[in-house]
């Protein structure tokens, strides 16, 4: 059973760029191995992330996550079985806003800045998506698949 976890999180303490690349390595390298894939936003101290996966493996993913005192506010706001992943490209991808168009984030939002506790969990995934459709998403592919030709 795949489900697709949504969820925001505010870090406990400010998160240098070192340290956003240093959680993103250590995703893309377990996740492979637990099935999960996904993509991870982040402005700030404000995380937006999406996973994807079996159900254990994901709320296990979750539950890790949301007991880790680097962050607080854990909010899950979207949780739905899928019949296929939308972000199996990605074993854990990023989204640097800071190379956004500001105007992306305002047609979701009232404002151009990432804050996914003012809005639904239905705008939050439509941002995902217009991000990767956009090609916004930067990261290794998930080693699971072959490489594209």
């Amino acid at each position: 059973m795949l489900v697709r976890l949504l969820y925001a999180s505010r870090a406990a303490d400010d998160v240098s760029q070192e340290e956003l690349l240093r959680i993103l390595s250590q995703s893309k390298a377990n996740n492979p191995e637990s099935g999960i894939t996904g993509v991870l936003c982040s402005s700030g101290r404000i995380f937006l992330q999406v996973l994807e996966g079996g159900r254990m493996q994901v709320n296990g993913l979750y539950n890790h996550i949301a007991a880790d005192p680097r962050h607080q506010d854990v909010v899950i706001l979207c949780y739905e079985e899928i019949s296929e992943r939308k972000f199996s490209g990605w074993s854990m991808g990023l989204v640097n806003l800071e190379r956004i168009n500001p105007s992306l984030l305002l047609k979701y939002s009232e404002c151009a800045t990432l804050d996914p506790y003012c809005v639904s969990g239905k705008a939050s995934m439509a941002l995902f998506d217009e991000l990767m459709a956009t090609a916004s998403i930067m990261g290794q592919s998930n080693p699971l698949l072959p490489a594209a030709r």
